[in-house]
């Protein structure tokens, strides 16, 4: 990889870690922030994180007008799809702590 690149894609990742840590400093309750920063996620990995569970998010709200009360696989879709630097636990308990994706998360969290 070329080393210009190299540095671009570095010092885009601390841009967009740097925008996170100062929404923390106003609310530490952004747990998923935390996360993102702790594990080195770039904002084009959250993204795909955000579409993945709006994703997930639809075909629960599906499965749940169809009469499902089990999301099992959902779940395991999700463990799938998670970067592998991510842990689903803290993940979920991130999420519901910033209000993420609460109705997911929280059926999520009998999963675990």
């Amino acid at each position: 990889m070329d080393i210009y690149v190299e540095l671009q894609a570095r010092v885009n990742l601390l841009e967009y870690h740097q925008k996170l840590l100062l929404k923390l400093l106003r609310d530490p309750n952004l747990e998923f922030y935390r996360v993102v920063i702790e594990n080195g996620l770039s904002e084009h990995e959250v993204e795909a994180f955000n579409r993945l569970c709006e994703n997930l998010n639809i075909k629960m709200e599906e499965q749940k007008a169809e009469g499902f009360i089990h999301f099992h696989p959902l779940f395991s879709e999700f463990l799938y799809s998670l970067p592998e630097k991510l842990n689903a636990k803290e993940v979920v308990q991130a999420c519901l702590k910033q209000h993420l994706f609460e109705p997911l998360f929280t059926e999520f969290t009998k999963c675990l």
